[in-house]
């Protein structure tokens, strides 16, 4: 084990600075970042993006990956997700509007931003709150949903050619595997068999 991992294990579990499990309706609304990171330090079950406290990582991904490094560029990101993001390309070429594949990228961002202070926990979840009327429009099942992230993925890797970012994206075969994996219904760990498509059309609950 390199030092680094150590040094990552011996940091907090998440749970330990946040230790009221997730409602029913919370956990399907974190749900839909899931398929976005395949690493195993990630949290799927709750609002803090890993499962040990790393708010250095948080910070650094959204600097690196997405080129967020303040407040303000964080919401910007944001609202550009939630009004077009990706899909309008997708829709000129696919004659589909992918919104799965951004509304994972803005859960996932959104939860970031929270895991390195950039907004409060109370205003994570009003942004994760604010996407789901569109997502639950627009489709009727967690399938639906994961069919639709990677068609949107396909079309952003596809933009990437020919750019000094093409050979960074995983090849679409671990996409497709992690999708199936969350799809796969004796997967007790998926937080979508924990919290399925439905879930969020009843009065939420305590989990």
């Amino acid at each position: 084990m390199s030092l680094s991992s150590m040094w990552r294990w011996r940091r907090p579990r998440a749970e330990r600075r946040y230790p009221d499990p997730l409602t029913a309706h919370q956990l399907w609304m974190v749900s839909l970042s899931a398929p976005v990171s395949r690493d195993r330090s990630a949290s799927r079950t709750t609002l803090y993006p890993f499962t040990r406290i790393d708010d250095d990582s948080a910070r650094s991904w959204l600097a690196e990956q997405w080129e967020i490094t303040s407040r303000e560029v964080l919401v910007g990101r944001l609202d550009g997700l939630s009004r077009s993001g990706y899909r309008a390309r997708a829709q000129q070429l696919l004659g589909v509007s992918t919104l799965a594949w951004d509304a994972a990228l803005y859960v996932d961002i959104a939860r970031l931003g929270f895991g390195c202070g950039m907004i409060t926990e109370a205003e994570t979840w009003t942004a994760l709150k604010n996407i789901v009327p569109s997502v639950v429009r627009t489709y009727g099942s967690w399938r639906e949903y994961a069919d639709h992230y990677l068609l949107g993925r396909t079309v952003w890797r596809d933009g990437l050619r020919g750019t000094q970012d093409a050979a960074a994206p995983a090849p679409q075969s671990a996409a497709d595997a992690h999708l199936s994996a969350l799809l796969d219904p004796a997967n007790r760990a998926s937080p979508w068999n924990l919290a399925p498509w439905d879930t969020i059309s009843h009065p939420d609950r305590a989990r």
